[in-house]
């Protein structure tokens, strides 16, 4: 039986999605009570249809929450409100116009600079400790630090370890998409909790810059003319901080992990013009970090013939769209500079595309050519022929890149 949390299918889930798609491509799981939505074309419809499948479930817990995990959670008053990927209703436009902002093609050429600088300085420590002991994790030393320390600097956060956004965001995630026993749920709400409150009292801390981040938030109207509130303001927070570093840290560690193996990209992304883009562009269609994401239907309707009742929770299988043969020929292979490759849907589509497309591709891109110049011999350790995988319901990802010095 299908297993979207079993060690299975987070190893290698290119057989299932295969399945799904060719012989149940709208299939119902009795574990999760989803509908398994993994064609492209459907797929995508969905996404198109924001009015008809909602986002509202976009950001539930996938596990269920025990009572003492809720007790823990509304000491502290964490609400996740209606924001931006949860957000179906008349304010989202107003928000996502201000999240855009500041990550629009003008700021991200802006960013640029920022993001090779911050790339040499972690470089330059790897370096330091392959030099000293011969070995290296790039997920840990490079990868994941690289893009929550640019967020950091891109919305004029200060006074924060980028460790401890790190571990708030993956907290996060694990609690939200995992399936974490309960003793480990609350470990990771209190987590959480420290998380909200910082956003809660940096949005509440009186006077910011006006062209900052939050700043920006903090003067937004909603349609009615009312200020934003407070909580919705955390709420947009929380989902540009966990979205901005965590998933852009994990297809920065799967970019460079499928650039070791595949024989002659690594060098070449060195100096070949273009290279790098192309190769982050073929990783994002085939191996997305956001593999999955969720939608409730509004009414009865039908997805490829299949009858869904009002209220149906349906699961996206982006993953597996980025490999349908209808669209991706020789989908299983790495093809940089792929024809239609900016036809996969590992942003999603429409209304909630990721407002973040942009500056995590070029992010990713960077990182890979600035590792390649600065570590030209490096290699995959034995050990990271099988690395540890980040396996929850919407992110998939390799938890360490373990290279060596020849």
């Amino acid at each position: 039986m299908l297993d979207l949390f079993g060690d299975s299918f987070v190893r290698d889930p290119y057989p299932w999605l295969d399945l799904l798609r060719s012989e149940s491509p709208v299939h119902h799981d009795p574990v999760t009570g989803m509908w398994l939505v993994s064609r492209h074309e459907d797929v995508r419809r969905v996404l198109l249809a924001p009015d008809l499948f909602l986002p509202d479930n976009a950001q539930h817990a996938v596990t269920a929450l025990p009572i003492a995990v809720l007790r823990v959670l509304a000491r502290s008053g964490f609400t996740l409100p209606l924001a931006l990927a949860n957000n179906g209703t008349t304010t989202h436009p107003g928000l996502r116009r201000v999240v855009t902002r500041f990550f629009n093609a003008q700021r991200v050429a802006d960013a640029v600079p920022v993001i090779e600088r911050i790339a040499t300085e972690l470089l330059a420590d790897v370096g330091s400790q392959l030099a000293a002991t011969g070995g290296c994790d790039l997920f840990a030393s490079f990868a994941q630090v690289l893009p929550c320390r640019v967020l950091m600097e891109l919305l004029g956060i200060r006074g924060l370890d980028p460790s401890t956004l790190i571990r708030w965001s993956d907290a996060s995630l694990e609690l939200f998409w995992g399936r974490p026993a309960p003793e480990r749920q609350l470990e990771l709400a209190e987590l959480v909790v420290a998380f909200h409150q910082w956003l809660t009292e940096t949005v509440r801390s009186g006077p910011v810059p006006s062209d900052s981040f939050i700043g920006a938030l903090s003067r937004h109207r909603l349609p009615d003319g009312a200020l934003l509130d407070v909580e919705t303001a955390v709420g947009v927070c929380f989902f540009v901080f966990v979205a901005g570093q965590s998933t852009t840290g994990q297809l920065i560690a799967t970019v460079l992990r499928r650039a070791l193996v595949e024989p002659g990209i690594w060098p070449r992304t060195a100096s070949e013009a273009g290279l790098a883009e192309a190769w982050v562009e073929e990783v994002l269609r085939r191996e997305p970090p956001v593999t999955t994401w969720r939608r409730v239907t509004a009414r009865p309707t039908e997805v490829d013939g299949n009858e869904l009742p009002a209220g149906a929770h349906i699961l996206l299988m982006l993953l597996g769209s980025g490999s349908d043969p209808e669209v991706f020929p020789d989908a299983e292979r790495m093809c940089p500079n792929r024809a239609n490759v900016r036809h996969h849907l590992a942003f999603g589509a429409g209304r909630h595309r990721c407002p973040g497309a942009s500056l995590a591709r070029t992010e990713a891109a960077l990182a890979l050519r600035a590792a390649a110049r600065a570590l030209p011999d490096v290699r995959l350790s034995a050990e990271a022929a099988a690395p540890r995988m980040l396996g929850l319901l919407s992110f998939r990802a390799p938890l360490e890149v373990a290279v060596e010095q020849p």
